[in-house]
């Protein structure tokens, strides 16, 4: 089937909420240790002892689209209209950092039943040809050490971690196995340098 990507406006999906779930058995650890030389880091994938599910009930404040904080974004999707009520099957929303002259992938969703059909390839795609449109250097985005599937697909997209927080979440993100990865995708090289 063939899903068309279109422009969800702000004023009529503001608040929808996106129902990121995933099931996980293992996770990225954190190694870092500090000597006369300076800090090394190491990430190295382990196992849970037992499966882990991180839902939107578990935080505070759930995914939505047109969060207050990323007061420029704008939001693409894949819509399915029946009995004249709009079902959201697959979501990107792209904020611009005007002084990094980046686009960030605020979310990206796709329900569990389009998933392995390419359609998380297809957004990212867009966010990329969204990117050059702009002139962005760069998009960057973030995920959790434990979604291990989502780090497949960055990197598999062509993105390079570009960086870490060990307390974005909570202050006990490392004992939970749940530290915050940025990944970053970088569009232009010239010289030598990422400009």
């Amino acid at each position: 089937m063939n899903y068309e990507i279109i422009h969800l406006p702000k004023e009529s999906w503001k608040g929808t909420p996106i129902m990121i779930r995933y099931t996980t058995e293992e996770y990225y650890d954190l190694e870092t240790t500090v000597d006369s030389n300076g800090f090394n880091v190491k990430m190295v994938k382990k196992q849970f002892e037992s499966s882990v599910t991180h839902s939107p009930e578990e935080y505070d404040f759930p995914d939505s689209l047109y969060q207050d904080h990323w007061e420029k974004a704008d939001a693409y999707g894949i819509v399915c209209e029946q009995d004249g009520k709009k079902e959201l099957l697959a979501c990107i929303e792209l904020c611009p950092e005007e002084w990094s002259n980046r686009l960030m992938v605020t979310e990206l969703w796709v329900a569990d039943k389009l998933h392995r059909q390419g359609i998380g390839t297809k957004l990212m795609n867009f966010a990329k040809e969204q990117a050059k449109l702009q002139g962005r250097r760069a998009i960057i985005l973030e995920t959790q050490s434990c979604n291990v599937r989502a780090i497949a697909f960055y990197l598999s997209q062509g993105f390079e971690l570009i960086g870490y927080d060990t307390c974005c979440y909570t202050n006990l993100d490392v004992e939970r196995h749940e530290i915050r990865f940025d990944f970053g995708y970088f569009l232009h090289k010239r010289e030598g340098r990422w400009q």
